[in-house]
């Protein structure tokens, strides 16, 4: 008897240690929002995770490589997209470029490529002439980017982005929306704990979250 009493007494001990090292469920209001109002999506039976970002943005910069990572483990599990948003006239460019590139099929080849120019190389890319540059350098053909830049459809996509930002109440970024329902945030992440040191930290905080809202969402689906 008092072996077993010894038995259990260290099986407590190791559940509350167990329960005292797991992080704690993120909660809704502190670490994540649920909007009022759901968002249309076009996944079908999968989960749509959509970054609202933008390029000029250092935060977004920051997130990138460890976002793209977090989107390759998941994999099938979610259809990902990304929404470059509005500010004003100094950086309509860039979101003209960005949605250009995903229209030409050139996001996977460019992507990475215009952060690169933007926060490391300091070409602000703040013009058309000078979005029209960069992506010559990158063997892209360039009236033909130009034809697609000042397209109708990509003034479309600029509205549509617009919209969304308003849908989805976005007024800061980067920002992530799961499945249409769920926002939060690298900042938002920590609310709860306040225990990130640096940026990398509060990427890894909100790629934690994003990963139960991923779930939450799928279970919800059932």
């Amino acid at each position: 008897m008092r072996f077993l009493k010894k038995v259990l007494f260290a099986a407590a001990l190791c559940g509350a240690a167990f329960a005292h090292a797991s992080p704690a469920e993120p909660k809704n209001g502190v670490e994540y929002e649920t909007l009022a109002t759901a968002q249309p999506t076009e996944a079908g039976k999968k989960i749509e995770v959509t970054e609202f970002f933008a390029y000029y943005c250092p935060h977004c910069n920051v997130l990138e490589p460890q976002l793209a990572a977090w989107v390759k483990k998941q994999g099938d599990n979610i259809v990902f997209k990304r929404v470059h948003v509005s500010r004003d006239a100094s950086v309509a460019p860039q979101q003209r470029l960005f949605f250009t590139l995903q229209a030409m099929g050139l996001i996977d080849q460019l992507h990475t490529k215009v952060f690169q120019a933007m926060h490391v190389e300091h070409n602000r890319l703040n013009t058309d002439e000078a979005v029209f540059d960069f992506v010559a350098r990158q063997g892209v053909d360039r009236q033909k980017f130009i034809d697609t830049y000042r397209s109708m459809g990509i003034s479309g996509r600029v509205r549509k982005a617009d919209a969304m930002m308003q849908g989805y109440n976005v007024t800061f970024w980067p920002m992530i929306a799961i499945d249409g329902r769920y926002i939060t945030s690298p900042s938002q992440a920590d609310q709860g704990s306040k225990s990130a040191k640096n940026e990398e930290q509060l990427n890894a905080q909100a790629l934690t979250v994003m990963d139960v809202l991923v779930a939450k969402a799928k279970a919800e689906k059932k």
